[in-house]
């Protein structure tokens, strides 16, 4: 069986190396499963303590994706066999890919993400963290949690509260999917270059004069970056920056949700935007806002606590399971919501997703 993630290192003219972990499932598009985040955060630790790694290459198999997201599927029998009783394998998973994306946060060496093709959910929440975040024009970001009774986890309650006005409030209520453009606009990407410039860069990579300070190691690696640019398409995020702040003013998600319901804007983007938030979890709506609400002034790390309660919430409610089994398991595209309505979805609904319900002290407890 083929190893999840590929690990290697490229030798450097500075006698130091560059680590480089490729994750590799793409016939799944690189989705995240528990073997592949347990190869990957041992080895990013290693390569944090060793003096002769000066940075990490982050990268994917493949053309088609840098990562889709988690592996939803396997999360979907897992809740399937855990019945009404403890999700043991939904614990471990999230634990170990939340553990991960706060060691991404908060890696202590220049990481450069490579993200070409598709980065969603699980995938732009490694994305996300990385030091130096490469797009390229067939990038394509999203959180779409809320088209499978998810949300925007794997610390996206805290990034996206980071991204201009109410850009991540909006993301996280349609899904809506961001183009290279979009991701430079957010913050969400440091740099556009053609993936065809890969094997130049990785030139340079090997070329350049690196030591052991890593806050000039990354200042180097971001000139080497700099000298790389490419053509993108309009960002539309940029171009409807107004009327997202217009559709969600306010603090009542229920106004928000009569103005997404309302719009007709003859816009494409903007209006399947909002057709996917009026076809998503009523639910999942009122977990991204409750979160949006309760994160400002929280640390990733407290915010990744609170998620893990959250998801292992939406594995114990139905939402989660219903919409994995419309997209993935029949196929019927007809997610069947409970509740169906946002009026009908009870602030106790919503406080028993944050509820605890592992034992013992919280797994993530040693965050800072």
């Amino acid at each position: 069986m083929n190893a999840p993630v590929l690990l290697d290192s490229l030798a450097t003219r500075s006698g130091l190396r560059w680590g480089v972990a490729t994750l590799h499932a793409p016939s799944r598009l690189n989705a995240l499963s528990l073997p592949m985040l347990q190869a990957l955060a041992p080895q990013l630790a290693v390569w944090a303590a060793d003096p002769a790694i000066a940075g990490v290459l982050l990268q994917a198999s493949g053309d088609k994706a840098f990562c889709a997201g988690g592996d939803i599927r396997g999360m979907y029998h897992s809740m399937q066999a855990s019945g009404t009783g403890p999700n043991l394998e939904a614990q471990a998973f999230f634990a170990t890919q939340y553990r991960l994306d706060h060691a991404v946060h908060s890696y202590p060496k220049p990481m450069l993400c490579w993200g070409h093709g598709v980065a969603m959910g699980g995938g732009l929440g490694l994305m996300a963290g990385a030091s130096h975040r490469v797009v390229t024009p067939a990038s394509r970001l999203a959180m779409p949690e809320i088209s499978i009774g998810l949300y925007p986890d794997v610390g996206g309650s805290w990034f996206l509260r980071r991204l201009p006005g109410r850009v991540g409030l909006f993301l996280a209520l349609t899904g809506a999917p961001l183009n290279p453009a979009d991701a430079l606009f957010c913050g969400l990407a440091d740099y556009g270059i053609d993936h065809a410039d890969k094997p130049t860069v990785l030139a340079q990579l090997a070329d350049a004069d690196w030591t052991g300070d890593a806050p000039q190691n990354r200042a180097t690696l971001s000139r080497l970056l700099a000298t790389h640019s490419c053509s993108l398409p309009a960002s539309p995020v940029r171009a409807h920056f107004d009327k997202i702040q217009q559709l969600l003013t306010g603090d009542d998600l229920m106004d928000m949700d009569t103005r997404l319901r309302a719009l007709h804007s003859g816009d494409a983007w903007l209006d399947s935007a909002a057709a996917s938030y009026a076809q998503g979890s009523p639910t999942s709506a009122a977990l991204a806002f409750a979160l949006w609400q309760r994160v400002p002034r929280m640390s990733l790390a407290e915010v990744l606590r609170l998620e893990y309660q959250v998801s292992l919430g939406c594995c114990a409610h139905p939402d989660f399971a219903e919409g994995v089994r419309a997209l993935l398991i029949d196929k019927d595209r007809q997610p069947r919501w409970s509740p169906a309505r946002l009026a009908d979805v009870s602030p106790e609904w919503i406080a028993d997703h944050f509820q605890p319900r592992h034992t013992g002290v919280h797994p993530l407890a040693d965050l800072v």
